[in-house]
C-alpha cells in the first residue's frame, strides 16, 4: 500500500508562460505550440492498468479503486490521483518511471492542473467508475 498522510502535498501550478507581447505572431505561435518545460512544468499521464509498488497492488484509500490512475509529475515528484479525486505523493515512482509510462508522442497542454484534471475526468465527477 502506498504511504499516505493527513498532510496533503500538492504540485505547484504555474500558469503557462507566454512569449514577449512585441514578438512576431509566427514566433509567438511556435512558442505556444511547444510543450511546457522547466522546473515549473507539470505533466500528467493516464495509467489505466493496475499499479504495483514492490509487488503490492496500489488501492485508493478513499474508494478502494485498483486501476485507472492519473500520474502527475513535477520536477522529481510524482503524485497518484484517483477518479474520486483522492491524491497522494508516491515517492516510489521516480521521474524515470514516469517517463517510461508515457506511451505516445501526442501531448495536450492545459492552462492549469485543475483544467487538466477536469478534462481528463479526475476531478471527482467519475468517482467509482472505470473509464476505458
Amino acid at each position: 500500500m502506498p504511504r499516505t498522510t493527513d498532510r496533503r502535498v500538492e504540485p505547484d501550478c504555474a500558469p503557462l508562460q507566454t512569449g514577449p507581447a512585441d514578438s512576431d505572431p509566427l514566433l509567438q505561435w511556435q512558442y505556444e505550440a511547444q510543450p511546457p518545460s522547466g522546473p515549473g512544468a507539470v505533466r500528467c499521464a493516464g495509467y489505466p492498468r493496475e499499479l504495483a509498488m514492490r509487488g503490492i497492488p496500489v488501492a485508493c484509500t478513499a474508494c478502494r479503486a485498483r486501476r485507472d490512475w492519473l500520474l502527475i509529475n513535477q520536477s522529481r515528484h510524482v503524485w497518484v490521483r484517483c477518479r474520486c479525486s483522492n491524491q497522494w505523493l508516491e515517492p516510489e515512482i521516480t521521474r524515470a518511471d514516469f517517463d517510461a509510462m508515457l506511451t505516445g508522442p501526442h501531448l495536450t497542454s492545459y492552462p492549469s492542473l485543475e483544467a487538466a484534471m477536469v478534462a481528463l475526468g479526475f476531478d471527482g465527477a467519475f468517482s467509482g467508475a472505470y473509464l476505458e
